[in-house]
């Protein structure tokens, strides 16, 4: 089944500094305005493909009714989220299975220019909603009315190639990588991932090829056992895909470079630093 990412959430406790750790890097965010929760808000980062960065906050003093932790105690990567067509039929297709799935849930935020921002929600899987299996998302209003590539980022009308294309990778940390191995084969039919030791720092890495999903397991006791073991299982890094990761590295400040898989990755210093894994995947290599 393919698959593209639609956003990828982070989370942390304010977020006007969140929004300024990512303007720092020529990363400015477009806010997006306060969910219908009541409780939340939210800052994008939107690419030319359509997929984009959510960053979340609380509005005020007191829980999240959603990553509750990981906004508490700037957990920084939480969730991630594929459009479908229909969430009714793919929850009942994902139910069938024998794997737990719920939805659609309407959900909406207010623009800051007024603009009402509607969509509908299903969750799948036992865990928070995007902590290993996606959620899904799809739009009740336009879609351009949810995202729009970002103005401090986009290619869109200039002459030269966009560098940053879009979300590429997710990387999921879990606890039991055989046990969601096979979940994922389960929902989605795919065969056996790829694997690596080296990909990750203290991580077995299993990525499905052909998708934009990877599963890292830690192998001793450090980073990815340490955030397992306070969050649980959930993302814990993603990938941005671009045609030149020198100029990138350059603009972004990345760490350096290290194979992945067949392809080359940088982090990006600053947030890495911060707990927010969050780096670049060459497309040309």
């Amino acid at each position: 089944m393919k698959m593209k990412i639609d956003h990828v959430t982070i989370a942390g406790s304010n977020l006007r500094e969140l929004e300024a750790e990512f303007e720092n890097l020529g990363m400015k965010t477009d806010y997006g305005g306060p969910h219908s929760n009541g409780v939340t808000h939210m800052s994008l980062l939107g690419f030319d493909d359509g997929s984009y960065i959510e960053l979340i906050s609380v509005m005020k003093t007191g829980p999240s009714p959603v990553w509750t932790k990981f906004i508490e105690e700037d957990g920084g990567p939480c969730a991630w989220a594929v459009q479908v067509d229909d969430i009714t039929s793919e929850v009942a297709r994902i139910r069938k299975l024998g794997v737990t799935a719920t939805g659609p849930e309407d959900y909406s935020r207010k623009r800051p220019d007024g603009i009402l921002v509607e969509w509908q929600l299903g969750f799948t899987g036992d865990k928070a909603p995007g902590a290993t299996l996606p959620f899904l998302i799809k739009d009740k209003t336009l879609r351009e009315f949810r995202v729009k590539p970002s103005s401090s980022i986009s290619q869109k009308g200039k002459a030269a190639a966009s560098r940053l294309s879009g979300l590429e990778k997710v990387v999921l940390g879990v606890t039991n990588l055989e046990k969601e191995i096979e979940l994922f084969q389960t929902v989605y039919g795919w065969g056996n991932p790829q694997r690596s030791e080296s990909a990750l720092e203290g991580a077995t890495v299993a990525q499905f090829e052909n998708t934009p999903v990877t599963l890292a397991s830690p192998r001793n006791d450090g980073w990815l056992r340490e955030r397992l073991t306070k969050f649980g299982d959930a993302p814990c890094a993603f990938l941005i895909g671009t045609n030149d990761i020198q100029g990138a590295e350059k603009k972004y400040g990345l760490g350096n470079e290290q194979k992945w898989f067949k392809n080359t990755i940088a982090w990006i210093s600053t947030l890495k630093q911060k707990g927010i894994m969050l780096g670049f995947i060459d497309q040309g290599r």
